[in-house]
């Protein structure tokens, strides 16, 4: 990832904010600072390809409203769960994507398609294609709380890179992007 794109520094407070652990020895991602009033964020939509494992690429953030982008090589977000406090939203740009519900709803979404998700709804996703799945990402504050509150329906919490919601280490493939 060219270094006018992302910020590599590592954020404790975006980790924190996203409820995502620090890992020994993995990288779960890169995190942005947050942007505010007056100073506009220009960003591309670029993400290295993975052979294992899931990343996320943050393209811009405020208080309020954030989008990135994330990548599966196999697998997806494999638990249900919602997010209490947010609104948020996927749009397939590479790769095939199969979305379930809690009232055995599923939809399989390819190019271009995407599936918009209310606070308090809850889901969870595999990639369902050879090729490595490619997300955009948009979420948006919908109430007061923490934004990275995630629960399964028996009202446990999991945490976004926990082994419970199935994280697994990014194994980056050389040389290969989605742009």
């Amino acid at each position: 990832m060219p270094d006018d794109l992302v910020d590599k520094t590592f954020n404790i407070e975006a980790r924190q904010r996203y409820g995502i652990e620090e890992v020994p020895g993995e990288d779960m991602g890169y995190f942005s600072a947050i942007s505010k009033a007056g100073n506009p964020k220009f960003f591309k939509l670029r993400a290295q390809l993975l052979d294992d494992g899931r990343d996320i690429v943050p393209l811009a953030e405020t208080d309020n409203l954030w989008t990135w982008i994330k990548v599966y090589a196999s697998g997806g977000e494999n638990v249900l769960h919602s997010h209490e406090n947010e609104d948020h939203m996927f749009i397939v740009l590479h790769g095939r994507a199969r979305f379930y519900g809690p009232n055995k709803e599923e939809k399989e979404l390819g190019r271009n398609e995407g599936l918009m998700l209310p606070a308090g709804t809850y889901y969870y996703f595999n990639s369902c294609a050879e090729e490595p799945l490619v997300l955009l990402r948009v979420g948006s504050r919908a109430q007061e709380g923490e934004i990275n509150m995630r629960r399964g329906p028996d009202g446990e919490e999991i945490r976004g890179g926990s082994k419970k919601n199935k994280w697994k280490a990014p194994v980056r493939r050389e040389g290969a992007y989605y742009e």
